[in-house]
């Protein structure tokens, strides 16, 4: 029987839009999804002259390519804040299991601009001082 108390046991099938938009950007992704987008653009173009360059025949790619780029925002971005989640979670995890590691920075993404400067100073003057150790073994950071 699962553990009700463990969220990952109880993991359920993705929602519509989720599994929608895993679709959308692995294909959009793709090398023939870029042929298809050149070859709408090239065939658009050789129609120009049957109809005399109008502003109808503008007005369809115009129209075309701004709702495409408009839907295309909101599938990138779905895509990037699920992959950002679970690189955190991840994250989280080894922070959680790695004797001697900080735990509280788990959720370090949540803090303010100023906040994570101070605490990223910190560390770059923590890696100044490790790489002044005669025992650094980094090539060129001595």
């Amino acid at each position: 029987m699962p553990d009700k108390s463990d969220p990952i046991s109880d993991i359920v099938r993705s929602s519509f839009f989720t599994r929608l938009s895993q679709a959308v950007a692995r294909y959009a992704g793709k090398p023939a999804a870029s042929f298809v987008a050149l070859s709408v653009v090239i065939v658009w173009a050789l129609s120009g002259p049957i109809f005399s360059f109008n502003d109808t025949w503008q007005l369809v790619i115009n129209t075309s390519t701004t709702i495409i780029t408009f839907l295309m925002v909101f599938v990138i971005q779905n895509s990037q804040n699920r992959d950002t989640a679970a690189m955190q979670i991840k994250l989280d995890e080894l922070l959680s299991k790695v004797e001697g590691a900080r735990e509280e920075l788990m959720d370090i993404e949540e803090l303010d601009e100023e906040k994570l400067a101070t605490i990223r100073d910190d560390y770059e003057k923590r890696a100044a001082r490790a790489r002044r150790q005669p025992n650094c073994s980094v090539p060129g950071l001595t």
